[in-house]
């Protein structure tokens, strides 16, 4: 480049220095350099309902969404989400001015950060986080606060850790607030670590927020996706929440199609409108014809998501039984598409080298827990496996793992 020297600046502005490409680039690259089983990244082997998939051929055979969709989304899918809501969860929102569709989830958390952020600002953020909470942050200019979900160490003695979870502490929450925190990031079904808050956990939540006049930007992909005893409360349903919450969802963890990219807001019109003006200036807008598909999708009948929990609920057992004959010490997972186990018991204790050693001594690719932590030394020893796949598939890589460890 003509002009360059040595001496130049860095190509990549000081917020964004830290981030380089994701862990998730470069396991997927070990998966197929290696011929590996592919466990780290978060999507299914699997396509999503056939009449979806036909309504998403109907749509661009009809000319529907194959120009530019309105703004906010096409009607017919922002009238799909509120009744959704509606539906599930008892809360009401507009469909013409409290809902907002995006490029993902991921657009979703990027735009409600740049939107409602200033720089300075904190950002308190439940650790581990998904990567892109922190780049988005970054983005904006706002500093991140983390808040440590920690391991709790007990057993029900079944010996597969069925009562093993994360655990968020409430009074270090209540702590980490302070004049300059401006905005809780909070996600439930949890990502990575398969914990889903309870309904007294958000509730102390809510209390926190309303005390302290914050924001909530609340990551709620995996909604649909809860096992055992656990429930998905929204946090906007809690007493003084609707005014202040952006709740952000995803047909992509629902109906799995990833890569339709279709993604949600639902929030008050002048958060909503907010986010809106930074969305504009990211994709403008996505996924056309898929719109209208995913609009017809949120209308399943109940049978669907309780058929959809329930697989993945099996999957889930198939891969916890394996890794826990592997060696592993396994979390069970009560929502989301992962499972977190400690390789303590393996005598291994550094996650990165374990994962990035995992391809050529297994054939199995995984993703260390330490890259959604701040404080890396914390998530060490953890490493994260989906199990939103083949049972044939899950079933072959635990005994691929149990063969490793004997």
């Amino acid at each position: 480049m003509a002009g360059m020297t040595s001496s130049a600046r860095p190509f990549l502005n000081r917020r964004l220095a830290e981030f380089g490409t994701t862990i998730f680039a470069e396991m997927s690259a070990l998966a197929t350099s290696t011929g590996s089983i592919n466990l780290g990244q978060g999507f299914p082997d699997t396509d999503g309902p056939e009449e979806i998939r036909e309504a998403a051929v109907r749509a661009l055979r009809d000319g529907r969404g194959n120009q530019y969709p309105p703004g906010p989304g096409v009607p017919e899918l922002r009238t799909a989400i509120a009744s959704h809501q509606k539906r599930h969860y008892g809360l009401s929102y507009d469909p013409d001015t409290e809902v907002l569709v995006t490029a993902g989830a991921t657009e979703a958390i990027a735009a409600s950060l740049l939107a409602l952020l200033e720089p300075g600002d904190e950002v308190i953020a439940l650790e581990p986080y998904y990567d892109s909470y922190a780049a988005s942050i970054a983005m904006a200019g706002g500093t991140r606060v983390p808040v440590t979900l920690r391991p709790d160490e007990g057993d029900d003695g079944d010996g597969e850790g069925a009562h093993r979870r994360f655990r968020l502490d409430l009074d270090e929450l209540r702590d980490a607030v302070t004049e300059r925190t401006r905005l809780l990031l909070v996600n439930t079904p949890h990502n990575p670590t398969g914990t889903v808050l309870t309904r007294a956990e958000l509730t102390e939540i809510a209390r926190i927020a309303v005390e302290r006049d914050l924001l909530v930007v609340t990551d709620e992909v995996y909604e649909h996706l809860v096992f055992d005893d656990a429930e998905h409360v929204p946090l906007a349903s809690l007493p003084g929440m609707r005014e202040r919450t952006v709740t952000i969802g995803s047909a992509g963890k629902t109906f799995s199609f990833t890569g339709w990219k279709v993604g949600w807001v639902t929030a008050p019109p002048a958060l909503v409108g907010a986010v809106r003006s930074a969305k504009q200036f990211l994709t403008y807008v996505a996924s056309g014809p898929f719109q209208y598909a995913v609009a017809e999708a949120l209308a399943l009948p109940d049978a669907y998501f309780e058929d959809f929990r329930a697989d993945m609920l099996r999957k889930r057992d198939v891969l916890a039984a394996g890794l826990t004959e592997a060696g592993f010490k396994v979390f069970r997972s009560a929502g989301t598409y992962f499972i977190t186990t400690d390789i303590r018991p393996l005598g291994e204790s550094d996650g990165f080298a374990f994962c990035r050693a995992l391809p050529e001594r297994a054939g199995v690719v995984a993703i260390p827990n330490a890259v959604f932590y701040d404080h890396r030394e914390q998530g060490a020893p953890f490493v994260r496996f989906a199990f939103c796949k083949k049972d044939e598939v899950l079933h072959e890589a635990a005994g691929r793992l149990r063969r490793m460890s004997a």
